[in-house]
């Protein structure tokens, strides 16, 4: 499996900065994540960007983006004073996701597990939330941990939430339990993955107008889309979003 690419607080790794117009000294983090990528049945580009809150400089998100044959994204957002918590818990799951079988990331039961693991090692400490995906022919499995959020925008301009019910209990916690994601993904659908600071100033009205009218031009403006349209009420959250759409390959 490819390395993968990295969005995290402010330690980002084979990533570019882009300057925001609006904010100098705040500018997003936005993470290629290689372009294009194959699974078995399509073939998939994943994007992310984050922004720290307005006034600060760290940033408590982070994402972690897997290129390969099992592409993967995770995005976890760390609650109170957690410029560490959400690099623990992308080290730990890259290491758990490369030691599993194909077989055994396609079963809930296997995410459960991780979930259970990454809430003990974070006990005592700050928690985070967690929400993880990967896609094995033409299949979104994963999890969601807490009060982030993914939403399935289809090629009708549908916008779904597939975490609605989710437990708000986060990692270290003691009491985080894996919400289930298990979607069939067809070519030109997009998957969101948004933290609260993304999701909470935009209805599935805003979101999906942010996100059809920048996926037009290209998939990787789709995250910064997102952001900029959830920064227009001020940005009183650090704010993350990353973008996967399949499509047939070629």
């Amino acid at each position: 499996m490819a390395r993968p690419s990295v969005g995290s607080l402010c330690d980002m790794d084979s990533a570019s900065a882009k300057q925001d117009a609006v904010d100098p000294h705040n500018p997003p983090q936005k993470v290629p994540a290689g372009g294009s990528y194959l699974s078995t049945t399509l073939r998939v580009q994943c994007f992310g960007a984050n922004r720290p809150q307005q006034g600060k400089t760290a940033n408590e998100d982070g994402f972690l983006i897997g290129h390969g044959e099992r592409p993967f994204a995770l995005l976890c957002d760390g609650a109170g004073n957690a410029q560490q918590t959400a690099k623990r818990v992308l080290s730990f799951f890259d290491k758990l996701f490369k030691e599993a079988a194909a077989q055994q990331v396609s079963e809930h039961a296997t995410w459960a597990g991780w979930v259970k693991l990454l809430d003990s090692s974070l006990l005592g400490g700050t928690q985070s939330t967690f929400l993880g995906v990967a896609l094995l022919d033409g299949l979104i499995v994963g999890a969601c941990v807490g009060d982030s959020r993914a939403y399935l925008v289809t090629r009708e301009g549908d916008c779904r939430l597939l975490t609605e019910g989710a437990s708000k209990f986060r990692l270290g916690s003691g009491k985080a339990e894996a919400f289930p994601i298990r979607q069939t993904m067809i070519s030109g659908e997009i998957l969101l993955l948004l933290s609260d600071g993304a999701w909470t100033p935009l209805g599935p009205y805003l979101l999906k107008k942010a996100v059809v009218t920048a996926a037009t031009r290209h998939l990787s403006d789709v995250p910064e889309a997102i952001l900029e349209a959830a920064g227009r009420t001020g940005r009183l959250d650090d704010m993350t979003a990353i973008a996967l759409r399949g499509s047939n390959r070629l």
